[in-house]
């Protein structure tokens, strides 16, 4: 396997939705995600193509895909947070931030450095938009992701709270080296 990982384009939406739906689908991975294989299921196309073109360029998103040969095998999705913005738990935020969300590495990938791939582009990105630490939220119950988080530099930040999907745990990765 040859991971490669790049931006997201703008014209991908077809294949933004078809990861998703494997990401919300997949017994492993569905605990980390907010919404059921049905809620992406039936969201209009224009939502994905949406959701590509935001995460292809400008500053407010970043979404990465994880590639081996012509398919994709992963991804992350980094947003920008404002001061004052609220994010998907519903906390409003006191300083700004770059959050990592969206994270999937696919079965026949895992082991495969996808995820390191995928993270160090998403930590690469926040510091070239001038932040010092990149964050994230991971179930409590997630043992498995909370340690590829920890293998790339990531620590819990002492916070833990009940989010959309349950208890979570926050974590950061400073950025100040890269």
């Amino acid at each position: 396997m040859s991971i490669a990982v790049r931006r997201v384009r703008a014209d991908e939406g077809g294949r933004v939705r078809e990861l998703r739906l494997r990401a919300v689908s997949d017994p492993v991975a569905s605990i980390a995600f907010l919404t059921s294989y049905e809620e992406e299921q039936d969201r209009d196309p224009a939502f994905w193509d949406e959701r590509a073109a935001g995460g292809a360029t400008g500053s407010a998103a970043a979404m990465f895909v994880a590639e081996d040969g012509d398919a994709w095998v992963g991804s992350v999705t980094v947003l920008v947070r404002r001061v004052g913005d609220v994010d998907h738990t519903g906390r409003r935020l006191g300083t700004g931030r770059a959050d990592v969300v969206g994270v999937y590495v696919a079965p026949e990938a895992r082991g495969s450095g996808a995820i390191d791939a995928l993270l160090d582009a998403a930590a690469h990105w926040s510091a070239g938009q001038g932040f010092e630490t990149l964050s994230l939220d991971v179930h409590v119950d997630n043992a498995r992701a909370q340690a590829v988080y920890r293998r790339a530099g990531f620590a819990p930040t002492g916070e833990t709270f009940t989010g959309p999907i349950g208890a979570e745990l926050a974590m950061s990765r400073s950025l100040r080296t890269l």
